[in-house]
């Protein structure tokens, strides 16, 4: 099924009825600070598994990764989650 890519969300792939991988850019709101600490999974429901610099490559994300502002990242979980995640700024 096809998905609307919109908003900061720059890709999306539905893995099953209601879960999906999403790349976006990371919102301020969880920027600065490692992801251990920025509560992204326990108030947004989405796990960043993968984070991409400018100018560099993307990487696995750990607990201790601090996303910067303009980081493009790669999150996923059920797919209401991920689409208002994408949608947050």
């Amino acid at each position: 099924m096809a998905h609307l890519v919109t908003g900061r969300m720059l890709d999306f792939i539905e893995f099953d009825d209601d879960y999906a991988l999403v790349k976006t850019v990371a919102p301020d709101s969880i920027t600065g600070v490692p992801l251990g600490e920025s509560g992204v999974r326990s108030r947004h429901g989405v796990t960043v598994v993968g984070i991409k610099r400018p100018g560099e490559g993307f990487t696995h994300a750990t607990a201790e990764t601090v996303v910067a502002k303009g980081d493009v990242i790669i999150v996923t979980g059920k797919i209401q989650a991920v689409e208002a995640f994408a949608e947050i700024s």
